[in-house]
């Protein structure tokens, strides 16, 4: 039995041609949309840009510049993977999976280089990158009781911070390089506010929900 109706095996009581390989196909296809391309493009773009980042001792102003040139490109497919994944109804498991990845892997390799370099701080890097860490435990801690939405805090955060990494990425000197430090300790103060407001957040939805499964087995 193929629990296929005959009319949907166009009326003959015979399956569907292809059966199980054309629904395959089909969840396949899906995978390939416009949306998880960006983001795997965002993936690969993470290797390059460290090798550009770093060439030639990594303070030549000319790689420096291709390497920016590689993080706007992940920046930007970062904003619209995901806005195209929800308007055109694109999202799938892989992009929900794929995209914080990718996200994390470009930052978290862009200030793991700088600091390496000596451009920037360790302790920034440590700040930033572990406040992602806690945040993706966080939402595995609630995971069972809801999802916390992106908040517009947090939105600047994300924008500040690519602002910023993106500034100390160029071999800018002068006023430039005075105004990206303080871009950059906007971005750090963002991180630690929308962290701390995350965990708030994550607290309550957690006793919310403790709240109604005692509830609910209460009336059982």
């Amino acid at each position: 039995m193929t629990g296929v109706p005959a009319s949907a095996a166009g009326g003959t009581g015979k399956p569907a041609p292809g059966g199980k390989l054309g629904a395959a196909a089909v969840n396949q296809a899906s995978l390939w949309n416009i949306a998880n391309i960006l983001t795997m493009l965002r993936l690969v773009l993470v290797p390059g840009f460290v090798a550009l980042l770093l060439a030639d001792g990594g303070y030549d102003p000319v790689w420096r510049a291709w390497a920016w040139a590689a993080f706007a490109v992940a920046m930007i497919t970062d904003v619209f993977d995901g806005h195209l994944a929800r308007t055109y109804n694109l999202v799938t498991d892989f992009g929900k999976i794929a995209d914080p990845i990718a996200d994390k892997a470009i930052m978290g390799a862009a200030l793991v280089c700088l600091s390496s370099l000596g451009d920037l701080p360790w302790w920034v890097t440590g700040v930033i990158l572990g406040r992602e860490l806690g945040i993706t435990l966080l939402r595995f801690w609630v995971i069972r009781y809801g999802v916390i939405p992106a908040s517009r805090g947090g939105k600047m955060k994300t924008l500040a911070q690519g602002t910023a990494v993106g500034m100390y990425v160029l071999a800018l000197v002068g006023p430039l390089a005075t105004f990206r430090f303080w871009v950059m300790a906007v971005a750090v103060a963002l991180t630690v506010i929308t962290g701390l407001d995350y965990v708030r957040q994550a607290v309550v939805l957690r006793r919310q929900g403790m709240a109604a499964e005692r509830g609910a087995a209460a009336e059982q």
